[in-house]
């Protein structure tokens, strides 16, 4: 039945360490660009981990607002009140780490967080009994005869966090339970100086409004439903501890493996304290947003009347909109229901055009061009997101420029958008093409099928007449630039009908890492898959003429025999001179200098998409080479090992991982492309499609380390395993959710 997932339940095991924790992370987002995201042990692991990062416009311009929360038990060692607990709270003393001795002191605290600083580490996992995700993450702990559960969940639409603790005290003595915010106010992707943390700080019952002032117009309100607020000036100071207003020192593991020497500071103005009685249950909710314009100016807006019943209602409107979103689906595969999860976390709604567009990845992505067109089946036709589907067409049409899409929108709002991509715009078609084939279902739009001439305009259906009006008229315009060489970076079509671009420092395709003045990898001139990107954007142009109108209607479309003509001069050249016979496969790039006949996963595309310039036996072949040198359980390779340049491994500090981000580095949206051209080439018998649907499912043990759900952006040359780059990234998760629900039919 629809609804199935797979859910994540890690026992004590996945983090019997700190390291071991760190390997393991959740991802929740709002729609709008904001998140959350920490480790299964409650480590910030990355600068961009956190329990709120905030979008002021969305979704761009984030800030960290809510770094996390730290937890304590508190309880007197003797039999009195737990007034004497929190009193001897107030000493001046350092956290006792969870292995330390207590003994001969009069409180017992058990600290319950998680966290790396220089020399030290609070171990606040080894008092967590487990950690479960499938809508929202929850985190069990117990000490002493008392238990905690925490839950964390980001309200859709809107800036804001609630956490629900469940505490049960089986033990025969009062305690107390302790919960400290760390705020912020920094871009996210920064670390903060303890001289900036600087707040208007008011607090009144169980609420507190911070007010940075280097930015008045936004307050940060936090609220308690349970529990009394202690501000921390009043603990005492030492030498150990000198300051409980700020949290000191941070440090973030994965970023220190980067090359990163720097650590952060987080504004700890108050802490809430609860107090439980011997035998007692009790639950709390917890409440932190983000404030803006009138919002913050309004004193009663957001006050709920009973704030636990209202986390109560996050945390049910969570899960009714994801059993929404499964439903709509339609699978009833566990795997699939994961994925369609994940899928979800990359589609935000953009306020400068008002529709929905496409994150690239987490966590620190804007929107890209490409990455959104090829992503686009994935996120939005294979999850029945059609809505949504033509909200991102209209997005990227709005910023059609020169007859180019863009290729990325910055991470500040003020910023324009950069156009420096000769791919993106030819991804397109590729994206209106699937829309078509998704929301009519008609034979025309699969490629094997033939359109016949009765099919013209008055049968057209409802998706048809929308791509018609609103779209055709900028596949048109781009169509004419890259036709005419009227697109920027002096892209155009040459005499044999193929695509060129590029020179000297540009990068125009997806392997566009330039260091300073090192192209990384030039790929200018004729590059393989930008012509069969072109081959089928003539196809499409020539498909779409057909099916819209009876005759030309628009002055820059081209005509019928015009595209006929093309199509098959396109189709001539790139067989002539892309195919290598040395090595049975394509060449990765024609141009002045002469030929690249480096293995390069590039080539598959030439087999993979929708209409293709190759025959059979010629696809076959490239599949082969591709397979033999280039595939990894968790997609293709950058480059073949042996290859001059060749780098076994991504790591080490930001130069050394752009030198080998395409110089060999694995790349896991490559798999979609790859698995389309498996199924088309080696044929439909049992032991082709059982090879097919093992190597699809071969993501799923992925998906259950590293980001938890989500596929990475990229893994290892040699052994691809861990988790690269960006920990979810979105063509990564389309691609497999697309060729699992069009090849497996899941």
């Amino acid at each position: 039945m629809a609804g199935e997932r797979i859910s994540y339940r890690i026992g004590r095991s996945g983090f019997r360490d700190f390291e071991t924790g760190n390997k393991r992370e959740w991802l929740l987002s709002n729609g709008i660009g904001g998140y959350a995201n920490s480790t299964v042990h409650g480590n910030s692991s990355r600068i961009f981990s956190s329990y709120l990062i905030a979008s002021l416009h969305p979704p761009v311009d984030r800030v960290l607002v809510l770094a996390k929360t730290h937890e304590e038990f508190i309880f007197y060692r003797e039999q009195e009140d737990s007034e004497a607990a929190r009193k001897e709270l107030l000493a001046p003393e350092r956290f006792v780490s969870a292995e330390a001795s207590t003994e001969g002191v009069k409180v017992v605290r058990r600290d319950l967080a998680t966290a790396q600083y220089p020399g030290y580490l609070r171990e606040g996992y080894r008092y967590q009994t487990g950690f479960n995700f499938d809508f929202w993450p929850e985190y069990h702990y117990f000490s002493d005869g008392i238990k905690m559960s925490k839950r964390i969940a980001l309200t859709y639409g809107k800036n804001e966090t609630v956490i629900s603790y469940t505490l049960e005290n089986r033990s025969g003595k009062k305690a107390v339970f302790s919960v400290t915010p760390l705020f912020n106010f920094r871009p996210f992707g920064e670390v903060s100086e303890k001289n900036s943390l600087d707040f208007s700080v008011q607090c009144s019952g169980r609420e507190i409004l911070l007010t940075p002032r280097a930015a008045g117009e936004y307050q940060i309100r936090f609220a308690a439903s349970e529990g009394d607020l202690h501000d921390r000036r009043e603990r005492k100071t030492s030498m150990a501890t000198p300051n409980y207003l700020i949290e000191e020192n941070q440090l973030y593991c994965v970023d220190m493996q980067n090359g990163f020497t720097g650590v952060d500071h987080h504004f700890t103005p108050y802490e809430l304290h609860v107090c439980l009685e011997p035998g007692e249950r009790k639950e709390i909710g917890l409440v932190c947003e983000l404030l803006g314009g009138e919002e913050s100016k309004n004193q009663e807006y957001g006050r709920e009347k009973n704030l636990l019943d209202y986390v109560k209602r996050v945390f049910e409107e969570v899960a009714l909109r994801a059993e929404g979103l499964l439903e709509r689906a339609g699978s009833a595969d566990a795997l699939t229901g994961r994925l369609v999860l994940s899928a979800d976390h990359f589609l935000v709604r953009r306020a400068s055009t008002g529709y929905m567009t496409i994150l690239a990845g987490y966590p620190w992505f804007a929107d890209w061009g490409r990455d959104t067109m090829i992503a686009f089946t994935g996120l939005t036709l294979a999850t029945g997101r059609f809505e949504e589907a033509r909200e991102v067409l209209l997005s990227f049409a709005k910023y059609v420029s020169q007859g180019m899409i863009p290729n990325v929108f910055p991470n500040h709002a003020k910023e324009e958008p950069m156009y420096n991509t000769i791919d993106a715009s030819l991804w397109y078609f590729y994206a209106v093409y699937k829309y078509l084939q998704y929301t009519t279902g008609l034979p025309c739009y699969r490629a094997e099928e033939k359109l016949s001439d009765n099919k013209l305009a008055a049968e057209l259906l409802e998706e048809e007449i929308f791509i018609r009006d609103k779209i055709y008229p900028v596949l048109c315009e781009i169509f004419e630039s890259y036709q005419k060489g009227t697109a920027r970076y002096g892209i155009h079509m040459e005499e044999d009908g193929l695509i060129a671009g590029g020179g000297g420092l540009d990068q125009l395709t997806w392997m566009d890492v330039r260091v300073g003045d090192i192209v990384v990898t030039p790929r200018h001139g004729k590059a393989v898959e930008i012509n069969a990107l072109w081959y089928n954007a003539i196809r499409c142009m020539h498909l779409f003429k057909k099916r819209f109108f009876a005759e030309n209607e628009l002055e820059n479309a081209p005509g019928d025999e015009e595209l006929d003509t093309l199509s098959k001069r396109v189709c001539q050249s790139f067989v002539e001179k892309f195919w290598n016979p040395a090595l049975g496969c394509l060449y990765d790039t024609v141009g002045e200098k002469g030929r690249d006949a480096s293995i390069r996963p590039n080539q598959i595309f030439a087999v993979s998409l929708p209409f293709s310039m190759l025959p059979a036996e010629k696809e076959k072949s490239i599949v082969r080479v591709v397979y033999e040198n280039l595939y990894t359980p968790y997609g293709l390779r950058s480059l073949a090992p042996g290859e001059s340049g060749y780098h076994k491994k991504y790591s080490g500090r930001l130069i050394e991982r752009d030198l080998a981000y395409h110089m060999g580095t694995t790349w896991g949206y490559l798999a979609g492309a790859f698995f389309d051209a498996w199924a088309k080439t080696m044929g439909q018998s049992e032991q082709e499609k059982d090879q097919l649907n093992q190597m699809i499912e071969s993501f799923a043990d992925h998906m259950a380390d590293g980001c938890l759900g989500g596929i990475a952006e990229i893994f290892d040359g040699d052994f691809a395993c861990e988790s690269r780059g960006c920990y979810t990234q979105a063509w990564s998760v389309a691609e497999v959710l697309r060729a699992r629900r069009e090849l497996l039919k899941k």
